[in-house]
């Protein structure tokens, strides 16, 4: 992860390079202030999310308010609308549904506040920055292990909220990967559906009703994130198929590494969150000033139309190499991760 932690760095260094406290305005008079319209907080994940914010607005003085919808969308709206009458230089917002936060960031544009579209992308050419992980490879490394693991036999996707871009973009990305062994008939995709707001408890049902479909004749579960993921191992357990099946996943959440250390769950995508959110930050200090730094084109499908992004390296993680990858960059404990399992047959450090 150190082109993650270089990328931060450089920002950091640029951010403070005015000989003034971060967050001030030339005159020091005013600290920039930072709206952050989140979704949810109810996974782990975005904990995280909202807690590295925080501590790098406080780290750099910058004032930040936080809201937190709670999966809905209209409450969202609210959010956002109270915010910007708040006086925010920028708002930030990881969206509930990507097609009703465009109208968001119709609000703040008219009201000259730029757009910061975090993690999920907004369906608008109108925000100043798209800042994520490169969702793409996510969604084709997940398939991807699961194609390495399990080159012939009948899979079952499990996608995201279809209200979010992310899972479109995972879904594609991952049917790409699949589609050569479809086509010489090695896998058959014998259930598919997307998620409402990414929940466990409609994975869980899913995958039951999947497994009672198929006489539990499944051999992959490629779920794209790991509050879905401990849905599907729990469906699984209770059919005492725990192990048996691969279950993919994504986000790195203690419970799923865990799962994975237990042999419970296949693989996660380990996505560094703080290196997301610090970056997030700086560059909200930056258009709160005007100031511009560098970002790449990335094509919106929904919309058809491209936006500039800054978008964060991924990795697989998988039971070989849960100490050099979570455990070394201190993102778990080792204590934490194998828990469950018994000292004889955990890893040596």
């Amino acid at each position: 992860m150190k082109l993650l932690m270089v990328f931060v760095l450089g920002l950091v260094i640029v951010a403070s390079g005015c000989g003034e406290s971060p967050g001030t305005d030339n005159e020091g008079a005013k600290k920039v202030k930072i709206g952050f319209a989140m979704d949810t907080v109810k996974e782990e994940r975005w904990q995280r999310d909202l807690e590295a914010f925080e501590a790098h607005c406080k780290k750099l003085d910058v004032d930040c308010e936080i809201t937190v919808a709670d999966n809905k969308a209209d409450k969202q709206a609210n959010d956002v609308d109270n915010l910007l009458t708040k006086g925010i230089d920028v708002l930030v917002i990881a969206p509930s549904n990507a097609k009703q936060a465009a109208s968001m960031v119709d609000k703040a544009k008219a009201q000259g506040v730029p757009v910061i579209s975090y993690d999920r992308l907004i369906d608008s050419d109108k925000i100043d920055l798209y800042i994520s992980h490169q969702v793409p490879v996510i969604g084709r490394k997940i398939a991807e292990y699961a194609l390495e693991k399990v080159p012939k036999g009948r899979y079952v996707m499990v996608y995201g909220a279809s209200t979010d871009n992310n899972a479109h973009i995972m879904k594609k990305e991952q049917l790409a990967v699949l589609q050569p062994a479809i086509d010489r008939g090695d896998i058959t995709i014998v259930a598919e559906q997307f998620i409402e707001g990414w929940r466990k408890d409609l994975a869980l049902s899913f995958a039951e009703n999947a497994l009672t479909q198929q006489n539990d004749n499944v051999d992959a579960f490629v779920v794209s994130n790991d509050g879905m993921a401990g849905g599907v191992a729990e469906a699984l357990a209770r059919k005492n198929l725990t192990g048996k099946i691969l279950v993919t996943g994504q986000d790195a959440q203690i419970d799923a590494l865990q799962r994975i250390a237990e042999g419970k769950q296949a693989m996660t995508i380990y996505k560094a969150i703080v290196p997301l959110a610090s970056g997030a930050v700086e560059a909200a200090i930056k258009l709160a000033r005007g100031e511009s730094f560098e970002t790449s084109p990335f094509l919106n499908e929904a919309i058809g139309k491209e936006v500039p992004s800054i978008l964060l390296e991924v990795v697989a993680v998988d039971k070989n190499n849960l100490v050099d990858t979570v455990i070394r960059d201190g993102y778990a404990k080792f204590e934490d991760v194998f828990r469950n399992v018994p000292e004889s047959e955990r890893p040596k450090r």
